[in-house]
């Protein structure tokens, strides 16, 4: 007589070394990339921030003709803008990896059938197939925000690069992490959805873009404005982050500020426009610094949701496809 014997159920550490050890190319470009990022960040802000701060006085402080260290500034302007495009473009990189790589290729070749029957669910295999990345993202991820923020804030005293340009906005705050995150979930549901690598990569690169660039779009409704007025000899406002702007008639109707005064109110040839359409003042709908944190966790937030609906989603698709081949296991006459 003989024995029938189960096999042991994987405990979630033993999971999480399977799936190191399955995309141990992706972890070693991963900690490479976030270090190489982090030192070439300290770079920046223990060397050049200090004598492109400098040269930025020595220039304020000339009337007329002076020589400061142009290098220095510019040095320090281009070390902020490429910062900036490192930490903004990692979701795509990731959404291209999950894409490729997370759940499409094993289902395309069948390992991840196997798995599942090597006493591993898919549920569990899914979960872990998102939570083992995820932790290692939102820790290489963080630490690039919250560096780059540094870097960004030492670039302040030599006024580079406002808050509100859409690099920096992005790369400044969690809004990269959770964007992170939405192409990490973008690609298992793609994966589950296309269950081929190429076409899953393509799709979660374009769905993760377009997340991106429609928060970009859409940043300043994510918080009320602040109304500035200014006079028609100051001309239209656009300091901080102005959402829209325009005229002031008389009669306190807006309406768009003519050609002739977009820049220079004052001009002889616009006045007689202005009077004529009785503008007597101009307006401005804008976002000073002091809402930079709650655009930040709006939108950080809004993208959380749809993170949280796509890993939802994945999980009732897996469910319904592993159901339907139960089921059809299970009612399956055996053969004679």
């Amino acid at each position: 007589m003989t024995a029938v014997t189960t096999a042991p159920s994987p405990t979630p550490f033993g999971t999480a070394r399977v799936i190191l050890r399955l995309h141990r190319p992706a972890l070693f470009l991963w900690t490479g990339g976030v270090l190489a990022a982090l030192v070439y960040m300290l770079w920046g802000y223990g060397w050049l921030a200090e004598p492109a701060a400098t040269a930025y006085q020595h220039l304020k402080a000339c009337d007329y003709a002076c020589t400061y260290d142009q290098d220095a500034y510019l040095s320090y302007k281009d070390a902020l803008k490429y910062a900036s495009y490192i930490v903004s473009f990692l979701p795509l990189l990731v959404a291209a990896w999950a894409g490729a790589t997370l759940t499409s290729r094993e289902l395309e070749n069948g390992t991840a059938q196997l798995a599942w029957t090597q006493s591993v669910t898919p549920a569990r295999w899914l979960a872990a197939k998102l939570a083992v990345p995820a932790a290692l993202l939102t820790a290489g991820t963080s630490l690039l925000v919250l560096l780059h923020h540094l870097l960004w804030a030492e670039g302040r005293r030599a006024d580079l690069l406002g808050w509100n340009d859409i690099l920096v906005f992005q790369a400044n705050g969690p809004t990269t992490v959770a964007l992170t995150l939405f192409g990490l979930a973008a690609g298992a549901l793609t994966g589950l959805l296309l269950r081929r690598s190429l076409p899953s990569l393509a799709v979660t690169f374009v769905v993760t873009a377009a997340v991106g660039f429609a928060l970009s779009w859409f940043r300043g409704y994510f918080w009320p404005t602040v109304t500035v007025t200014t006079s028609l000899k100051d001309g239209p406002w656009f300091g901080g982050s102005v959402v829209s702007y325009g005229a002031v008639t008389s009669s306190g109707a807006h309406v768009p500020v003519p050609d002739c005064a977009q820049y220079w109110s004052a001009a002889k040839d616009c006045r007689a426009t202005l009077d004529q359409q009785h503008i007597v003042r101009f307006y401005s709908d804008m976002h000073p610094y002091s809402h930079y944190w709650p655009l930040q966790l709006t939108a950080t937030a809004l993208v959380l949701a749809v993170t949280a609906l796509a890993v939802l989603l994945s999980f009732r698709l897996l469910k319904r496809h592993t159901g339907a081949a139960t089921a059809t296991a299970t009612h399956k006459e055996p053969a004679a």
